[in-house]
């Protein structure tokens, strides 16, 4: 594959970001994914200390660039939005709201900020408030989800914005990159396939439940909340949605899933805990290195090119 603007951005080899998955994207699974050549990301759901541990590790691991997810909804966001800074973490990426008020501080110490958005309108908001790049996240994804698929969601935001896309949600895999460069997007981002990654420290469970998933085996709970999420069935999720049929309050929906993600991912409890993942976990099936996983898309997706008469090598 040719080299992008987005991997001259970023200084990676090859367009694909590794998503900042809660409780799970540590400084063995973003060094990895850094050091076969694409982007890293820990996630910045954590305790302070735990997320400055973590970049010190993963700068131990690679010299290569990796960055860290801020979900702007955290009551710490402003900690972790310093400690970037502080650590001089050269990318972040960010979800549930707006890096506005962190924006002028992270471009200031020179680092490349790639919000993550659901919409249209979002998007534009993003680039006006200076932003590297965007993360167009269809419905497909696991985890907080917007309402667009990734199909309808991807090619509007192009149509948008000037700054390079990257696009996610439902992408495990060289033809749904290939497909995603055909939406107009230049990269990719990667959750649920990188879940299962040698690298990665979650539950080992967890990743079962993942390797296990069939096509309709995701659901998506908290919609009356505001914040819906996309989970692999099992006995919480159908508490919760029996609940949601209920018109139980905010409250009762809100007890119930309180702590329910370091439950599946770090105790391994993947009947009462949340596994998050993509709609696409059904076609995740094997367990590879990050090394394995990237080379293998990179491969797919030059040999889809070739297929369909638009050769990028």
């Amino acid at each position: 594959m040719k080299s992008s603007r987005i991997c001259e951005l970023l200084g990676i080899k090859y367009p694909i970001i590794q998503g900042g998955m809660a409780w799970i994207s540590d400084a063995s699974l973003a060094a990895a994914v850094s050091e076969a050549g694409g982007l890293g990301i820990i996630t910045g759901t954590a305790p302070i200390e735990w997320i400055r541990d973590e970049v010190r590790k993963a700068k131990k691991l690679t010299n290569k660039p990796f960055g860290v997810n801020v979900m702007l909804m955290m009551p710490h966001a402003d900690e972790v939005a310093q400690l970037i800074c502080d650590e001089k973490v050269p990318v972040v990426t960010t979800g549930a709201g707006s890096p506005g008020k962190y924006m002028e501080m992270w471009k200031s110490c020179g680092i490349k900020v790639i919000p993550v958005v659901a919409s249209v309108a979002l998007a534009r908001r993003m680039e006006r408030s200076g932003a590297d790049a965007i993360i167009a996240e269809g419905t497909e994804a696991g985890g907080h989800i917007g309402h667009l698929t990734t199909m309808a969601l991807i090619p509007q935001v192009v149509d948008a914005v000037e700054i390079p896309v990257f696009a996610a949600g439902g992408i495990a895999d060289g033809r749904g990159m290939a497909a995603s460069f055909m939406l107009g997007a230049e990269g990719v981002q990667m959750g649920t396939r990188f879940l299962v990654a040698i690298e990665c420290t979650v539950h080992k469970n967890y990743k079962e439940k993942v390797l296990k998933a069939k096509d309709i085996d995701s659901v998506v709970t908290g919609r009356p909340t505001g914040h819906p999420v996309r989970v692999i069935k099992n006995r919480l999720s159908k508490q919760y949605l029996k609940l949601e049929s209920e018109n139980a309050p905010n409250e009762e929906l809100e007890k119930l899933g309180s702590g329910a993600l370091p439950r599946a991912a770090r105790d391994g409890d993947i009947d009462n805990g949340s596994v998050m993942a993509g709609q696409i976990a059904g076609l995740v099936n094997k367990e590879q290195s990050c090394f394995e996983i990237i080379e293998e898309i990179m491969a797919e997706t030059s040999e889809m090119f070739k297929t369909f008469g638009r050769n990028n090598e």
